[in-house]
């Protein structure tokens, strides 16, 4: 296929993916529809800002700010991804000043979505400067100096995660690649491989309203309860590893709230997050979509979070649902000392809840 025919078929996925979303959002009102195609609008930006990639010259690259939601993106984290190669060796530094936990995850595809974590090192373990610099190398023989992670034959990418409580401290957090080796000098473009990326991209963006409707599909069927989140497990989906996740959704008409009852068992971080049916974090930049341990209230080891359009201000912590009938919450817990229990769920109804004067 030559560069024409691969950009054809490039914008005929595209094509697809719209015609594939237009069930989906059918029956949902406008405001949804609308954030449905913007979803895959973010999506498409996503995958097109990492179209290009050098691993013999790697660069971190931000990854799903929130122009480019993709697929459960995270916004008490920061994210950078490198894409590399597992018989060269690279340096990471950085500073993760105001974070309250990094890890450098390298990783191995396994498909369209699916990856192994197959080595990794965190800030538990990491020697770290007082203010707050670190420095590793990345390679497939351990070095004759400094702190080594070794890259195991398989690797393609490599995942820096930063956690935070406070969003105001992300700014100050930075990080960078370099490699160590000296590459040959490449081709100025190669038509086969540029071909070739095209093609992948576009069946990607295809697959993604499936990947959506079949991901959010039990959540419909099973609305205002909560489960273990098991296909997370173990790093699956590039996620990190040390996360137990608990993953529920929200069926509320106006004037309906969700309370969220439950146990918080000692770990090393914890937050939770709602999304819309189309899994976008909702507009963080703007409202309280999501809390961590600085903006939860604990009373006696216990956290209780209350899903509504509006703050009652009282009885709980309060997580602004923007008035969306349905979506998702998940909690994350890293390094529980014990499995998380399933918090209660229970719909009530909005003015039981609110203070009055």
């Amino acid at each position: 296929m030559n560069s024409s025919d691969a950009w054809a078929a490039f914008a005929d996925q595209i094509r697809v993916a719209g015609e594939r979303l237009a069930p989906i959002v059918a029956d949902l009102d406008p405001m949804e529809q609308a954030d449905g195609y913007r979803a895959l609008l973010r999506a498409t930006n996503n995958q097109l800002g990492r179209f290009e990639v050098d691993r013999d010259r790697p660069e971190l690259v931000p990854f799903n700010g929130w122009r480019e939601k993709f697929l459960m993106d995270n916004p008490d984290f920061r994210y950078w991804v490198a894409d590399l190669r597992d018989d060269r060796r690279y340096r990471i530094t950085g500073a993760m000043t105001g974070a309250v936990y990094l890890s450098i995850t390298a990783y191995e595809s396994t498909g369209v979505l699916g990856a192994t974590a197959n080595a990794r090192i965190d800030s538990d373990t990491l020697p770290l400067a007082d203010d707050g610099t670190f420095e590793v190398i990345l390679s497939r023989r351990r070095p004759d100096a400094g702190t080594w992670l070794e890259l195991p034959e398989g690797a393609r990418s490599v995942w820096l995660r930063m956690f935070f409580d406070e969003p105001a401290d992300e700014h100050l957090a930075w990080c960078r690649i370099e490699a160590l080796d000296d590459p040959p000098e490449p081709p100025v473009v190669e038509p086969e491989r540029f071909a070739d990326h095209l093609r992948r991209a576009g069946r990607y963006l295809a697959q993604w309203p499936r990947i959506v409707e079949s991901s959010v599909a039990p959540d419909l069927v099973a609305a205002n309860q909560v489960r273990h989140w098991t296909e997370m497990t173990g790093g699956a989906a590039f996620t990190e590893p040390g996360i137990h996740y608990l993953r529920g959704s929200w069926l509320l008409a106006p004037g309906d709230a969700l309370v969220i009852d439950g146990d918080l068992p000692p770990c090393r971080y914890w937050n939770v997050l709602l999304y819309s049916r189309f899994l976008n974090s909702l507009d963080h930049r703007h409202r309280t979509v999501s809390r961590t341990a600085a903006s939860s209230t604990v009373r006696d080891g216990r956290y209780r979070y209350l899903l509504a359009a509006r703050d009652p201000g009282a009885g709980g912590d309060w997580l602004d649902t923007e008035g969306r009938p349905f979506g998702i919450f998940v909690l994350r817990f890293l390094h529980p000392e014990r499995t998380p229990e399933l918090p209660s769920v229970r719909r009530v109804e909005l003015a039981d809840l609110e203070v009055r004067p």
